[in-house]
């Protein structure tokens, strides 16, 4: 299958040296560019690609107002180019809440270069979001009938207000990895969860620099503590950690308490942070103890490290292909016979809080 691609970016150069990148993949056609949304709507809509790569920063109109626009009515699978300017990164996190599928960071200087460096992980990103099902609306897929999901019951107390106080220890860790798709997907999950939960470390294959500004936005909508990770950091009921972009992140345990290790390494499964390190970790030093969480995303990673944990004796979820945007990375753990659930978004929440009450 030829993924058709177009491209909307205000960059001459940018447009120029994607044009040169993808000319030799025989699997991605780039069908057509403009340098503005104006330009681009009338030939969208009249053409649609399979997979829209979008710049954010652009004037006249913005790439988020414009991908919002168009998911009103036109939903086209969407990843975002953007810089990694504070305000590039705000809006493309925003872009990623309103159904863009993935984020790909370019930087202001040595374009040519990081793209070429880049050209497998981006080729491999355009084909993964031709596979997903952006919704009409915008992100994350609505609850559907008879799932044990329900909107959040305990609300999230006031922007920058205190959070209760919490035990500093968890005898019963969570981690979670997820991919494309899984901004939405993680963001649904925590939305449903009490303020008391059990902690929750968490994987999610991001840019760096996007990490912290995720992490900020989740905790500003959430009833949970979600912060970026930091070396030595606790595990506590009540806190989520997101691991760094470009950093790895490591289960451990010491004197009754979990905490986790953050620190650099070569790229797992051509990530980092990786799902399987994170994983993995957890088998070792928490075992039949944990649960372990796998959502949508492309290729394989976090798939052996939840069978290492499924064979440890801890309960292991999977997310469904009906609610994945992309269903490689809980495929691959369903066919290692790594998942004692397979289910839907909408019921992860509530796997957490059964998995809490059996104590």
């Amino acid at each position: 299958m030829t993924v058709k691609v177009f491209v909307v970016d205000d960059s001459a150069v940018v447009r120029q040296a994607l044009k040169y990148l993808l000319q030799d993949e025989p699997e991605i056609e780039l069908i057509g560019s403009a340098p503005n949304p104006i330009l681009a709507e009338p030939v969208l809509r009249r053409t649609p690609p399979d997979v829209l790569l979008l710049d954010i920063e652009m004037p006249g109109m913005d790439g988020l107002t414009f991908l919002r626009k168009l998911m009103a009515d036109c939903p086209l699978p969407t990843v975002i180019c953007s810089t990694l300017t504070a305000s590039g990164s705000q809006m493309a996190l925003e872009a990623l809440a309103a159904g863009a599928v993935a984020v790909v960071a370019k930087p202001r200087i040595g374009l040519k270069q990081f793209l070429e460096e880049s050209r497998r992980e981006l080729v491999q990103t355009l084909r993964a979001a031709a596979r997903a099902r952006p919704l009409a609306g915008g992100a994350g897929a609505p609850a559907r009938a008879g799932s044990s999901f329900a909107p959040t019951a305990t609300a999230p107390p006031p922007r920058g207000a205190a959070r209760p106080a919490r035990s500093l220890s968890v005898n019963k860790p969570v981690v979670l990895g997820s991919s494309t798709g899984g901004t939405q997907a993680i963001e649904q999950v925590l939305l449903a969860l009490p303020a008391d939960c059990p902690g929750i470390a968490i994987v999610q294959h991001m840019p760096e620099k996007f990490t912290a500004m995720y992490a900020r936005r989740l905790n500003d909508i959430c009833a949970m503590n979600v912060r970026e990770a930091e070396d030595g950091d606790r595990l506590e009921r009540g806190v989520v950690l997101i691991a760094p972009g470009g950093r790895h992140m490591q289960l451990r345990h010491s004197g009754g308490s979990y905490f986790v290790e953050v620190a650099d390494g070569p790229q797992v499964n051509r990530h980092k942070p990786s799902v399987d390190v994170l994983f993995r970790s957890a088998a070792e030093c928490a075992g039949a103890n944990a649960l372990a969480i796998l959502l949508t995303g492309m290729g394989d990673d976090g798939a052996r490290g939840m069978k290492q944990l499924h064979d440890a004796g801890a309960h292991t979820v999977a997310q469904d292909e009906a609610s994945c945007v992309v269903f490689g990375m809980p495929k691959e753990a369903i066919k290692l016979g790594a998942a004692d659930e397979v289910i839907d978004i909408a019921q992860v929440a509530g796997a957490i809080q059964r998995f809490d009450a059996r104590g």
